[in-house]
């Protein structure tokens, strides 16, 4: 505008969100001009009556009036499906003999016409039919974000992954009693297949968790009692359990209402504060009082010049000074203060009360708390039906009894023999004792090549997730030249639905054995990968922690036991940090602690898949884990291209780099020098001077 300000009025990219994924409108037009018999296309979101539907117009090679076939809808969305996830395959298709333009010469959008019944291509949508069906879409609707859901629409198809599948299986625990099994959502993902298949499901009577007797001594959970024996034994692997936050924070802050909103979720939940105390030759669990309040300091940058190197200094004295374990708090945070509206926000939990869905709780109920006072407005939030404490009573009980036995005989069996070091190429020597320091680096996947994972997940019946757990097994494999290779694969592990507005440490981190013996197909590895993943998904009850101990394998305090790699799937509920009068940005929080040797996160944006590296800088050059970024990514859009190879002839290098080895650096040639050489020289001589020397030393 003419006095500045710049506003906003909407996106002009081609981008639309359709069902709850977003979709770039584009890619689908590139797609269709790749097909056989096409010359031009355009695909737009059409709303009618009922529902958004993609509609393609197409222009033919030959045109539709001079006689020539055209393509079917069936031939063009069988193509379309190989590059293609379902909810980008248009619903209709319309041949025109030319698109329409302006005066302009650029297309008119507003001149294509609607579609006739006839080239329809999807199924029409259909409403769920009877009270299970119906039941079913409204949980579907809730955890995929879509708005209407039909008795034909597919769970995956509609942006499930394995982690909402395992939330729905909860769902569906407490609202009909009865146990779905994970392989029969991937069988039959279709909402009226699934219901039909509920009919069939073995009924469950769920143990109630009870609140624990708080006169009792409250003992540690599995997982932390783990993370709380490696902080005695090593005071080095502190640090790498912190869970550091970093916002900077633009415009009127009320400081004293942060302050309250922070003392508010530490009343809520008794995690936050938490401390652990050494008691017969372990810990126990001891619980401050409600009115504890958030360990928040405060510090005024506002005098100092260079207010950002202060901001750095704090970043990295927050994220790495260390906790006091048997006296807590456990959760503190820092406030800086650069002027009147500028502030920065600097969090940090330890491990032992708190995991990454625990963050976004937090987040959700911190803006939920802040805006009300804000605003004058009670507490908005829900009492809680338990606290962690209560949690990790009732698993000490239950992974007692019998019925556990048949996941330790599993993870067992699925283990046992398994390497128990990946022998990937370090550039330096491993040291005797781990010493957790830490590196990253962020890498980018287009939305091309994740659009063809998507498309080939679908095709094969998977998930996104186990189609880039694939990739990263074949990497894994090549680089280390072992024909198994174990990952850890953490879960969220709230399959229930009353754990999932709790803060504390629920995360179990199962540990995959990939076999790529006899050299599979892609396509073949992706089914491997899959049956591997859904069962691990079934046993998914058993803490870590048991595995380890059901398995006993040697003991190394140079590595993790069982994995040394991990690939993480960044897909818990994430809420959007919006307060009002602010804007915020997130911040670097310091210095990055490694717990294995390759943490490996991936999360979806619109722009494709975003990956994060967490590597052991002891053992590895940052060039090093740049190459092997790359390698993936290669590796990833060979898998979408060649599914029916083996896997051992998949390409390592993108081809650009794989042509710069092969021919650009191996080019000797050179051109023939200009200087006379010396025997045309001496011949020369003979004929001007025969009788004196020609040639002298």
């Amino acid at each position: 505008r003419v006095d500045g300000a710049l506003e906003y009025l909407g996106r002009n990219d081609a981008q639309i969100k359709l069902r709850g994924v977003r979709i770039e409108l584009g890619e689908i037009e590139t797609a269709l001009r790749g097909c056989e018999g096409v010359r031009e296309a355009v695909v737009i979101a059409r709303q009618n009556a009922e529902e958004k539907r993609l509609i393609a117009y197409l222009v033919a090679n030959a045109t539709p009036t001079d006689g020539a076939d055209v393509p079917t809808a069936d031939a063009l969305r069988m193509q379309l499906a190989a590059c293609l996830p379902e909810v980008m395959l248009p619903s209709a298709y319309v041949w025109l003999d030319a698109l329409p333009l302006t005066v302009n010469g650029k297309l008119d959008r507003r001149a294509l016409p609607a579609p006739h019944t006839d080239a329809l291509a999807a199924q029409a949508y259909v409403a769920p039919k009877g009270e299970q069906e119906a039941l079913l879409a409204t949980v579907w609707s809730e955890l995929l974000g879509v708005e209407r859901i039909g008795r034909h629409d597919s769970f995956f198809a509609l942006g499930g992954h394995s982690l909402l599948a395992m939330r729905l299986i909860s769902r569906i625990r407490n609202l009909l009693g009865v146990e779905l099994p994970l392989t029969t959502l991937f069988a039959q993902p279709c909402l009226a297949d699934l219901a039909d298949a509920l009919d069939g499901a073995a009924a469950i009577a769920l143990p109630t968790i009870m609140p624990a007797d708080r006169r009792k001594p409250l003992p540690l959970s599995f997982a932390q009692q783990r993370l709380w024996f490696i902080a005695q034994l090593d005071t080095r692997a502190n640090p790498a359990f912190h869970i550091p936050v970093g916002l900077r924070l633009q415009g009127a802050l009320a400081a004293d209402v942060l302050q309250q909103a922070l003392d508010r979720i530490v009343a809520r939940h008794e995690a936050l504060r938490t401390r652990f105390v050494a008691a017969d030759g372990g810990a126990i669990q001891q619980i401050a009082p409600a009115d504890s309040g958030f360990a928040l300091r405060h510090f005024d940058l506002s005098p100092h010049a260079d207010a950002e190197t202060e901001i750095l200094a704090h970043a990295q004295h927050e994220a790495g000074e260390a906790f006091d374990l048997s006296h807590g708090p456990l959760a503190r945070g820092r406030l800086l203060r650069l002027g009147d509206d500028a502030h920065v926000l600097f969090l940090t939990l330890h491990h032992l009360v708190a995991d990454g869905w625990s963050i976004g709780v937090l987040v959700r109920e911190f803006v939920a708390l802040y805006t009300a006072m804000m605003d004058g407005q009670p507490d908005p939030l829900p009492p809680l039906p338990l606290q962690y404490a209560d949690v990790a009573v009732w698993q000490r009980h239950t992974l007692g009894e019998h019925a556990l036995q048949r996941q330790r005989r599993f993870w067992h069996d699925h283990l046992a023999g398994a390497p128990e070091l990946l022998e990937l190429p370090t550039d330096r020597p491993r040291p005797a004792l781990q010493d957790y320091r830490g590196d990253a680096l962020t890498f980018q996947v287009d939305q091309p090549t994740s659009i063809a994972l998507k498309a080939l997940a679908e095709r094969h019946g998977t998930t996104l997730y186990i189609t880039l757990l694939a990739g990263w097994a074949i990497l894994l494999a090549r680089l280390s030249c072992q024909q198994e290779v174990v990952i850890g694969s953490p879960v969220a592990n709230r399959n229930r639905s009353e754990l999932e507005p709790l803060i504390g440490l629920f995360l179990n981190t199962q540990a995959l054995r990939i076999d790529l013996s006899a050299d599979p197909s892609v396509a073949a590895l992706l089914a491997r990968v899959r049956a591997t993943a859904l069962a691990a998904q079934e046993h998914q009850d058993l803490p870590f922690e048991q595995v380890i101990e059901a398995l006993n394998p040697s003991r190394s305090m140079a590595h993790a036991p069982l994995y040394q790699v991990v690939l993480a799937m960044q897909n818990t509920p994430q809420e959007e940090l919006t307060l009002p009068g602010l804007h915020i940005t997130a911040l670097p929080t310091g210095q990055v602690s490694a717990q294995v040797d390759l943490w490996w996160s991936i999360s979806e944006t619109d722009a494709g898949l975003r990956g994060s590296v967490i590597y052991a800088s002891t053992l590895f050059d940052r060039a090093t884990v740049q190459r092997w970024t790359q390698m993936w990514i290669a590796l990833l859009q060979a898998m979408t291209a060649q599914p029916a190879s083996r896997v051992s002839a998949l390409p390592l290098l993108p081809e650009d780099h794989r042509t710069r080895l092969l021919q650009q650096f191996n080019r000797s040639t050179a051109p023939w020098p200009d200087a006379p050489l010396l025997q045309p020289l001496f011949n020369a001589q003979c004929r001007l001077t025969p009788d004196a020397p020609a040639l002298s030393d």
